[in-house]
Parts: C-alpha cells; structure tokens; sequence
C-alpha cells in the first residue's frame, strides 16, 4: 500500500495520495492545484490515478481535482450531501472504494460542513483500518470549526452539534491505533488549536486533545464556538470556487518582469503592488503604496487578507522568489498576477523609482509606552481574538488583521496609529495596508505584544 502525505507550510495544508502496488490503481484527497507531485509520484510508482475525493469544500485554498481531472480523466467524489456545477461521484456513509486489495471506506462526519467525510484506510478488506484521513473534522490537537462563511443559512450551532457526534460516534470509535492524517496543522484558519505535528493517532487524541475529551454536547459547542481566527475574506470566495467549474491553473505558468516604468504605472494604475521582501528590508526602503507581506511567512493566506481574488497583483520579490510567489497566490485562486519586479538584498531600487521610495515608521515598546502615556497615539491590536487570552496593551482597540480592510471607517486619521500583533511580521502587513489606503501617520510596533508584555514583565 501506498499512502503519501504532501503538506505545504504556507497554507498548513496536507493532500495525500493513496495506491494500491498490486494493481496499480491510486485516488489523490484534498488535493492542491499544482498537482505535479502527485503525477510524479503516481508515475514513480506506477499507478494510474483514477479518482479525487475532496473531503468538503475547501475555504483556504482552491481544490486541484479540476486540474487533476484535466490531466487523468478521473472520477471527483464528495460527501453526498455536495452540491457542484460539475458531474460528481456522491460517496455515502459505510460506502467502501476498493483499489484492488486496499480498501477505502468513507465515513460521513459532518460539522466542519454538512458535506464533510473521513476515509478509512485499509490494507486489505476486513482488516484492522491503518489510517483515516480526517479532512477538518478532527485535527491533531482539536477539531474543525463550524462557523465559516461558505455555510449559507446554516446554522453554527446545528453544525457544531453534528460535529460532537462525528467525533464520538464515528471517528473516536476507531481503534486507538488507527492513524490520524488531518487536512491541516498548526497555523490553519480551520482551527484555533492546531498541532504542529502532522499525523497522530486515535488513542493519543483521545488522551490528549482538549476538544475531544468526555464533555457534555453543551460544552462542546460552546468551546468550538468560541475563539476561531477571524476568517479571511477570500474564504468565502475560494469555498464557492470549488462549488463551480472554473479555469484550471496553467501548470506552466510563468509571470513576466516588470520595467520600472511599468511598476511605477501599476502603482498609479491602483493595481495592488504586493513587496514580498523581509520586515526590516521593506521598512528600510519600499515603493509607496505597497503593501508588504513577507514571503517568509504565510504569504498566500495573508495576501489575501490585503488584496480580493481576481484582483490584478504585482509583485516585488528578491531575485528567483516571483514564480514561487505567484503560485503560492494561484492556491487561493489568486490567478491575476500581472508580473514582478525585483530587488536584491540590498535593498536600491533604481533611480528612476527613486521619487516614490519611502521608508516605514516602526516603534520599539519603550516608546510606544511613552506616547501611549501621553495619549499622542490610537493603538490597534491586530490578533486573532484567541490571542488575547494571552493578554492585551492597556487601550488597544481589537481589530482582527483579516477585518481591517473593511473596517477602516473606525481609526482616525487625524492622529498617529500604532498596529501591533504578536512577533512584528502580521503588523508590517497591516500598517503599509493602512497606508497604501492613504493613512499618513502609522507605525508599528517591533517585537509586537511579545517584545511589550517581555518589557513589562521584566520591569
């Protein structure tokens, strides 16, 4: 039996392929829509994929079983309750999918979404299951929320109650041994509380995973109810693209470079010019109206935070990033990268830029303390609302980052601003957002509420 994990970091998120070395036979789940290593991988071990099964429809990235289908000709498979543009096979509870001996069985467990499913996966017919991939149903360390917004008229609470059935009845019913393969880890949207270790097993979920532990129905809606991240608009955007066809990602695809004269006419064109460089190089020197995420963290998920999917995008990266840069964004379905521009790690941009090249004010905690003391700023706290168990700066007003492009009408901008979130990088994002929406005065804070509550504390 074949069974291969493929995770990627910058979306905290896992696809597998599943074969059969007797017969050849293989199905991909939850795939992403560069689908090569799943080609390559087929091709290495000589088995043919004949069909996609998406545990439910994905809201943080785009499902690749178009693409897949474009390349194999295979069957897509959802949960019965699925409702698509495009043929699908309905895979119902206790349903089993033989690749010959391997033996998949499908178990329906709503409350991430009504459409949701696990698979059991079997090494033979009969035998003990060896895994199950649990898609956003049951996580390492929690649960899959039940709130996000590709839900219609459904209600959380229904789906949070479906949810504590799913894991009870169904998924810790299996042997404590069985191995659990989630759709997601630690940094998800999908959850509050995820591991950063990437398959566990049912037994030490069983010990060990807060959310899973024996609680009345009541409680448990009321934990997973409470303290998600705040979700990123292109969720809802994303979760209707896998509903429907669309076009299938280019697996060629190459972004052109830009000429200065055709950055700078982005720039005043209003496209919106996303500056991949670290932090402190953006601070140092960045294009106005540029809006920096950094390609060392979660560059698709927060691009699309700062920019809509289908909205033109430009790039500036270090040398050799841009390809990578604008594949990571075609995961979120953000297709309509126009082109890049490079800067190298020194930073110059070329003379004839030099007119829009500006720096970016960041503060340190001892001086965000004396301004706060003199009310000189309006300080905004960036988190996700679980955060602030960890604690919050006297005054702060709470607006999570995935809001704050829609809920600019409540800063002022006739006063200083300060943003900060938790280490520094989500903070640079928000300010040259503000900025680029045409606030003057914003800085923020280096270190974040680490480097405050640090300072605090040892004083």
């Amino acid at each position: 039996m074949i069974l291969e994990q493929y995770y990627i970091e910058c979306l905290s998120q896992a696809s597998y392929l599943i074969g059969d070395e007797t017969t050849g036979r293989a199905l991909v789940v939850d795939p992403r829509r560069d689908i090569g290593d799943y080609l390559a991988d087929a091709e290495r071990h000589g088995l043919t994929i004949e069909g996609v099964i998406n545990t439910h429809f994905h809201a943080d990235f785009v499902s690749g079983h178009l693409e897949l289908v474009e390349a194999t000709g295979g069957w897509i498979g959802y949960g019965e309750a699925a409702e698509t543009d495009y043929p699908i096979r309905r895979l119902v509870d206790g349903e089993h999918i033989s690749l010959g001996e391997v033996d998949l069985e499908v178990l329906s467990t709503p409350g991430h979404t009504w459409e949701s499913i696990s698979v059991v996966v079997r090494a033979h017919p009969g035998a003990r299951p060896t895994a199950v991939l649990t898609g956003d149903s049951l996580f390492i360390g929690d649960v899959g929320r039940p709130d996000l917004v590709n839900l219609g008229d459904s209600s959380t609470t229904d789906l949070a109650r479906a949810m504590y059935h799913s894991i009870h009845d169904k998924l810790l019913a299996l042997p404590d041994e069985v191995t659990v393969m989630p759709a997601h880890g630690a940094g998800s949207s999908c959850g509050k509380n995820l591991s950063t270790e990437l398959t566990s097993t049912i037994g030490e979920q069983r010990r060990t995973n807060p959310s899973v532990q024996p609680m009345s129905e009541e409680v448990f809606v009321d934990l997973i109810t409470h303290g998600q991240p705040a979700a990123p608009a292109y969720f809802t955007v994303d979760a209707a693209m896998n509903k429907r066809v669309h076009q299938p990602l280019d697996q060629s695809r190459r972004i052109p470079q830009m000429t200065p004269a055709q950055i700078r006419a982005a720039l005043e064109a209003g496209v919106r010019v996303i500056d991949a460089r670290s932090v402190d190089e953006f601070a140092a020197g960045h294009l106005r109206r540029a809006v920096n995420v950094g390609f060392d963290g979660r560059f698709a998920e927060t691009s699309g935070m700062v920019a809509d999917v289908g909205e033109e995008i430009a790039l500036i990266t270090y040398p050799g990033e841009e390809q990578f840069a604008a594949l990571r964004l075609s995961r979120i379905g953000s297709d309509n990268v126009i082109g890049y521009f490079n800067v190298d790690h020194h930073g110059a941009f070329p003379a004839e830029l030099t007119d829009l090249v500006q720096t970016a004010s960041r503060i340190t905690a001892a001086e965000l303390g004396r301004l706060l003391a003199e009310n000189a700023v309006s300080l905004i706290d960036i988190r996700n609302p679980g955060e602030l168990q960890n604690g919050s700066i006297p005054g702060a007003v709470h607006i999570p980052l995935p809001q704050l492009r829609v809920r600019t009408d409540e800063l002022p901008n006739d006063r200083a601003i300060v943003v900060h979130c938790a280490s520094g990088w989500r903070s640079s994002v928000a300010a040259s957002l503000l900025r680029a929406q045409g606030f003057r005065q914003v800085s923020d804070l280096v270190g974040g509420y680490n480097a405050w509550s640090g300072a605090h504390c040892a004083a």
